[in-house]
């Protein structure tokens, strides 16, 4: 570099274009001789294309201070960060109405109804139940070489139409196509079913409940009796050893007493105040406000029992996700199995499909070919024979069940990637106290508790099981 003592001047850009540093390289010998021209600097930044967001003060004081910034890199340029588009979400109108008719109300006479505090969200046909709202693009950076940088868009929320539902043209909008209650079933998809209400205890004076749509109990479900729903299940009592299975969601606002018998089946989330000697299963989420004792409990993603008492005693719980509550064990070091971060029966579902897949592409390739046989004959010949003119159409038909049943398999191995992709560390949070006699299993780690834990975040990290402290 020309100019009074010897120097040279690096400039680096870092890979994501944000940042340029500057090195003077220089003998200490010749510093006290060394003159920088701002020019030079200037020079020196565009021929490594550095063009934007260059610190003016920066290179007024590496003219100045030399010295300073010898043999030392510094940030000579700062881009623009891009920024984020925001995920897409959906709307649900329909509940701002629920939350309104929430509580205990006031009768005429002054007195107040405390037995029907359970609002049921009911809809009316062609009411709007959900709408999407689209994600945010983000905003564009700039490179210090005055390049734009593209942001990360959002991420669009998908809107699942199920049953007596109807959506509209943009299909970004959903309403209501019958009056009924709202309930979401397999993998998120809403629907409207019509509501069975049982005023009472589910008894020898009601029988069995098998029901096409939402029930409702208003009493207790006793001992031995069976309710099935292809929407929700609303117990505002107690539930003993009896058989729910509920497609969507189950509530049991008092909590649930089996005695080893019975169990509770739900697609989606299963909620209640506390589970004892039960056998409980939701797809997706349990949650619990009191106390899970000596039960076997299983979910898709999570169990959360941390409400002023949240404690967790003996039995086996499992969770795709995580385990979460106030207390774990007690002082007894009574034995309780945790085991998170398996998700088996999508694994299953996953192996299942692809194996389907190849099939289905087998089947394709082996039409195809048939097709092509048909094709070459027309061209030579001119015409097909009448035999060879029925199999075209049959091969043709065949084809357009296959691409049907390909693009069907293909939007499910999709969905499933997605969310065994998607999974965040398994994990087991004990925000008071954990005691020992916990088993922890996380997929095929095998983890024992020996002594207590205060307040404690359990993860598997490079192969072990780690811990942290939770605020």
């Amino acid at each position: 570099m020309e100019g009074i003592g010897k120097y040279r001047l690096e400039v680096k850009v870092t890979a994501d274009k944000l940042e340029a540093g500057i090195l003077l390289r220089v003998d200490e010998e010749d510093l006290d001789a060394l003159l920088l021209r701002e020019e030079d600097i200037y020079k020196e930044l565009h021929k490594q294309r550095v063009t934007f967001g260059i610190l003016d003060n920066v290179v007024k004081d590496l003219c100045a201070l030399p010295r300073k910034y010898a043999n030392a890199q510094a940030t000579i340029a700062v881009g623009i960060q891009p920024v984020p588009g925001k995920d897409g979400f959906i709307e649900y109108p329909y509940l701002e109405t629920v939350k309104d008719e929430e509580g205990p109300k006031e009768l005429e006479d002054g007195r107040v109804d405390y037995y029907n505090v359970t609002a049921i969200p009911n809809v009316a046909k062609g009411q709007l139940l959900a709408r999407r709202i689209p994600a945010d693009q983000g905003k564009p950076g700039t490179a210090v070489t005055g390049e734009p940088i593209a942001p990360k868009a959002g991420k669009e929320a998908i809107i699942k139409p199920g049953k007596n539902v109807v959506h509209n043209a943009e299909r970004t909008m959903i309403y209501a196509a019958i009056d009924g209650q709202v309930s979401f079933t397999d993998q998120d998809k809403m629907n409207v079913f019509p509501v069975f209400e049982v005023n009472g205890d589910v008894d020898f004076g009601v029988g069995n409940i098998d029901f096409v749509g939402t029930v409702v109990i208003r009493g207790n479900v006793l001992n031995g009796f069976r309710v099935k729903a292809s929407g929700d299940i609303r117990v505002l009592g107690s539930v003993e050893g009896a058989e729910l299975h509920a497609d969507g969601s189950i509530e049991i606002k008092s909590g649930i007493v089996a005695q080893d018998k019975g169990s509770i089946v739900a697609g989606q989330n299963i909620r209640t105040s506390f589970i004892q000697n039960a056998n409980v299963t939701a797809g997706n989420q349990v949650i619990v406000s009191q106390s899970i004792m000596f039960s076997s409990v299983r979910a898709g993603k999570q169990i959360i029992c941390k409400g002023a008492k949240g404690i967790i005693i003996g039995g086996v719980l499992q969770a795709g996700e995580k385990i979460a509550a106030r207390v774990f064990g007690n002082t007894s070091a009574t034995p309780t199995v945790l085991e998170v971060g398996v998700k088996p029966e999508l694994r299953q579902e996953l192996v299942q499909i692809q194996k389907e897949l190849q099939i289905v592409y087998e089947n394709l390739r082996k039409t195809d070919q048939g097709l092509n046989v048909m094709n070459q004959i027309l061209q030579t010949s001119g015409e097909l024979p009448a035999d060879k003119r029925m199999l075209q159409i049959k091969l043709t038909n065949t084809r357009l069940v296959l691409e049907k049943e390909c693009k069907t398999l293909e939007a499910r191995k999709k969905d499933v990637e997605a969310e065994l992709k998607g999974d965040s560390p398994a994990a087991i949070e004990a925000s008071h106290v954990m005691y020992p006699g916990i088993k922890m299993t996380f997929g095929k780690l095998v983890h024992f508790i020996k002594h207590e834990y205060a307040r404690t975040r359990f993860v598997v990290m490079d192969g072990e099981v780690t811990t942290a402290t939770l605020i």
